[in-house]
């Protein structure tokens, strides 16, 4: 656990954070330093912050123990209310306590009284020379599963004080958050609300809390969700799903920008794919990013994908197959109400022909496509019916709905699926990278390997689905692939610190061949390390590589008044100077716009988490000292937190959802890491 607070109006210098572990510690750190992130250590202790002055206490006695609840008690949480103090208590026995302590007044001898009382624990601070009485108010029983967390609302200022209001709101394993309040006339603490979650692989709320007034709560799942309800100003029972932010709880691999830039799709080690928009709201100018589909909820760790035009991806996971998605009708006509783009601009295809959506079978890993007749009409509630297996255990759990506003949670895991339309077998080892070419005929994919024969790289038709191409060259994993955006080349990047090129031949009658015109080798390679990351220039004259060993490298035919048809072997050398980025490079991404004076934008992503911009123009025949110039170098603030896993321009100068008069200003990079973060960074061109 931790907390922090800061003693007095200057945050940046007077901020002190208090940390509790498994250690039996508590240990008090102050941030010092002129970058204000040196934290020292002042001690061992415990704080309790008041006034702005730091009280430390040394040493603590056992007073009481409250027995009652039978199995681990995962929160506690203390509220004021006049002169007595409650303590809720919440356990794994699906139970919840309140506690009531209050001062016990001087004991008149005893006298007998027969009266039923409630149980009194008595303890004394003897400094003080008080006596407190603890009694248990009462125990709220309406979870069916572990109770994690239980809050009291916060207390709010009326007529000068403030008010400890008697409400505690609770979330449990069984998918549900509750209100509880004591009856007005009886006391009895009673459920006053439920709200939840509705199907789905989930596994309920870990915590919740209310907002500062009481009108609205919000809790989190097991999957990272956040939930999010608000009480309606009419009839004060009833709590509306609001929109949150949403999005991957484990590593980001890989994202994707679709060919229009209209919106990003990402995978993770969360065993998602899920697809962000912007929300562009009626009559406002404000546009804000949300998850509006999960089109891939699957069973393995999911490592990359490719867009295969607009509504059509690809995606591989720690399996030896690919699994390719067409999007559905309703992810269409919903899509459409968000961004507001019209269905006309977004339909190539007639939309009868298209499912409405898609379901996992129970035991399933793939989604099955949902049609319109699929989806069964209630059947009538009678004894009968209502017996058969096949009503108890719907095998189609999909229910297409009308969205105006990206969908909360449940639907994000159940209603937004998209069909899977084909696997490509082939690989041995699970898959590790996939790229598509930009005319969208042929997908390239590499698998995990340590030997030759299982570093190949397999070359798939978008039209017959068939294998076309294996093409073995590197000893180790291929770790990225790219295709030139002319579809001439493709290019490879490896574990084993080597990169090669592949041209496209005159197409046979199965589909392209590619064959291997450059490469290096033990004694042409510059990269002293793996090869993490690669990507090609506009005019696919160049591409680019970064490696472990911290460098970045700019490749091409420098001088092309010396190249003859054949030669590429010879003539594709460094165009650049070794540019040293300052730590392991992950990442790599040049954009298709460049700067009004004609240099490429290069982004490069860092181990560190930090994300470099460089423009880099060559100067000559030979690679010149003032070629690389950097341009602007990220923030911690905004910056990722661990490793940067990806970066990808959108392909159009512009920012997605914006209807920017100056669009050529503009141009947009998504970036995704191991910090489970997606992010999208607006760059200034003109100013880079």
């Amino acid at each position: 656990a931790v907390d922090a607070v800061y003693q007095s109006d200057e945050p940046d210098l007077n901020l002190l954070v208090a940390s509790a572990a498994s250690d039996s510690t508590v240990r008090i750190w102050s941030r010092h330093g002129s970058e204000g992130n040196i934290f020292l250590m002042l001690g061992i202790t415990y704080w309790l912050s008041k006034n702005h002055e730091c009280l430390l206490f040394f040493q603590f006695q056992k007073t009481l123990v409250l027995p009652g609840h039978e199995d681990w008690i995962r929160g506690v949480e203390w509220a004021v209310c006049g002169e007595d103090l409650f303590l809720a208590s919440c356990a794994q026995d699906c139970l919840i306590r309140i506690w009531k302590v209050c001062t016990k007044l001087k004991q008149l001898p005893e006298t007998e009284d027969d009266s039923i009382k409630l149980k009194e624990n008595i303890f004394t601070v003897k400094d003080a020379d008080t006596s407190y009485a603890v009694s248990l108010e009462s125990v709220l029983a309406g979870h069916e599963n572990w109770v994690y967390a239980v809050h009291w609302q916060p207390s709010l200022s009326k007529d000068g004080s403030m008010q400890q209001p008697m409400r505690i709101l609770s979330a449990s394993m069984d998918k549900t958050v509750i209100i509880w309040e004591p009856d007005k006339e009886s006391g009895v603490w009673l459920e006053q609300v439920r709200v939840g979650e509705v199907g789905g692989n989930t596994l309920g709320f870990f915590d919740c809390q209310f907002s500062p007034d009481g009108s609205m709560i919000i809790a989190h799942a097991f999957h990272g969700a956040l939930h999010l309800w608000k009480q309606a100003t009419v009839n004060k029972k009833e709590w509306t799903p609001e929109v949150v932010i949403s999005g991957h709880f484990n590593s980001v691999e890989d994202v994707k920008w679709d060919p229009e830039g209209e919106f990003i799709i990402s995978v993770g080690s969360d065993q998602t794919t899920r697809l962000f928009a912007p929300w562009k709201r009626k009559e406002e100018t404000e546009v804000t990013w949300h998850e509006i589909a999960r089109p891939q909820v699957h069973g393995y760790d999911l490592r990359c994908l490719a867009m295969i035009g607009r509504f059509e991806f690809v995606s591989g996971a720690d399996e030896k197959v690919l699994r390719v998605f067409r999007a559905p009708k309703n992810f269409i006509e919903n899509f459409s109400n968000i961004t507001g783009i019209p269905m006309e601009k977004l339909c190539s295809r007639q939309s009868s022909d298209l499912p409405e959506g898609a379901t996992v079978p129970a035991l399933g890993l793939s989604n099955k496509a949902v049609f319109e007749g699929d989806m069964a009409v209630q059947p009538d509630e009678d004894e009968e019916s209502f017996n058969a297996i096949s009503n108890q255990y719907p095998e189609i759990y999909f229910q297409p709905l009308i969205l105006t506003e990206p969908p909360p949670e449940d639907h994000l895991l159940q209603n937004t699926l998209w069909p899977e339309i084909q696997k490509l077998y082939g690989h041995g080892y699970e898959v590790f990278c996939v790229a598509c070419n930009n005319s969208n005929t042929v997908i390239a994919s590499a698998c995990k390997a340590s030997k030759k024969e299982h570093a190949a790289i397999i070359l798939w038709s978008t039209t017959s689905w068939k294998k076309l191409q294996s093409l073995s060259f590197h000893n180790l994993t291929v770790t990225q692939l790219a295709f030139s955006p002319d579809d001439s080349f493709l290019l490879a990047v490896s574990r084993d610190r080597n990169w090669s090129l592949w041209r496209k031949q005159d197409s046979s009658e199965s589909g392209p061949v590619f064959t291997c015109c450059a490469y290096t080798d033990k004694n042409t390679a510059v990269h002293s390390r793996i090869i993490w990351s690669c990507d090609w220039t506009p005019d696919s004259k160049y591409f680019i590589t970064g490696s472990r060993d911290k460098k970045v490298i700019i490749w091409g035919q420098c001088d092309l008044s010396v190249i003859t048809e054949g030669n590429e072997l010879d003539s594709i050398k460094p165009c650049s100077t070794v540019l040293d980025a300052g730590d392991s490079v992950t990442a790599v991404g040049i954009s298709r716009v460049l700067t009004p004076d004609g240099r490429y934008i290069v982004a490069v992503g860092l181990e560190n988490g930090k994300i470099i911009f460089y423009t880099w123009k060559q100067s000559g025949k030979e690679p010149a000292l003032t070629d690389w110039t950097t341009s602007v170098e990220i923030d911690n603030s905004q910056s990722h937190a661990l490793a940067v896993k990806r970066l990808c321009w959108r392909h159009h100068a512009g920012r997605a959802g914006h209807n920017d008069e100056n669009s050529s200003k503009w141009l947009q990079l998504a970036s995704c890491g191991a910090d489970h973060s997606v992010k999208i960074f607006n760059v200034n061109r003109f100013a880079l």
